[in-house]
């Protein structure tokens, strides 16, 4: 995977039992949702909590055109190329069912996941059961790929406009012990979003439910 900055931390206030993990949608940073734990914080809100906002490589997005002052979303199917944070490549805006995933790129994101939770558990003692991952679009996407196929068993997932990635080769992915088969997921999905559809997430929390597992779906709008 390409270089990037280490991951963003608010620690614990009090003794550190819990540790929840939140990762960026496409362009940003971990910083970008550093207020998130802050508002708690003010908040006086889960203080035996650590916060970790991870930051994804600069990568080049195939859809994404690269312009002289800010970039903007390409035509679908257009491969520009332009750089930016990213968890994996984005080929096309193609309906779930018709597009191409980055499984390369998805692959070794996930394996950074798992080695950020691992190495988390060891380094703190506080296991991956009180651990809880999810994030934001792509981030909140890497999170559901990785929570359904870690071998670490996790405290929950949530995902914010997120959808299911590798679907048809998801199955075979999953680990046999099937360590998250009872792990809580919930998706909240905004009914307007036009990007990430809100029938991607309603479709996603479907083809979760079909492998078993307990999904909650929201929907805002």
């Amino acid at each position: 995977m390409a270089s990037k900055a280490a991951p963003f931390i608010v620690p614990a206030l009090k003794k550190h039992t819990a540790t929840v993990v939140f990762a960026h949608g496409l362009g940003d940073t971990g910083w970008g949702w550093m207020d998130l734990a802050k508002n708690w914080r003010r908040r006086g809100m889960f203080e035996h909590v650590k916060f970790i906002f991870p930051n994804a490589p600069t990568i080049p997005i195939t859809v994404v055109r690269k312009r002289a002052s800010q970039s903007s979303l390409s035509p679908a199917g257009k491969n520009f190329g332009t750089s930016m944070p990213g968890w994996y490549d984005i080929l096309s805006f193609d309906d779930l069912d018709s597009r191409s995933d980055d499984e390369a790129g998805i692959t070794r994101s996930r394996d950074y996941f798992n080695t950020l939770l691992a190495t988390e558990a060891k380094e703190t003692g506080v296991p991956t059961t009180r651990m809880v991952l999810g994030g934001f679009s792509q981030g909140g996407s890497i999170s559901l790929f990785t929570c359904l196929t870690t071998p670490h068993q996790l405290a929950g997932f949530f995902g914010l406009s997120s959808y299911l990635l590798l679907g048809s080769r998801l199955k075979s992915l999953m680990p046999a012990s099937n360590p998250n088969g009872e792990v809580p997921i919930f998706m909240g999905h905004g009914e307007a979003d036009p990007l990430v559809k809100c029938e991607y997430g309603r479709r996603t929390a479907k083809a979760i439910e079909e492998l078993g597992r307990k999904v909650r779906l929201v929907t805002y709008p």
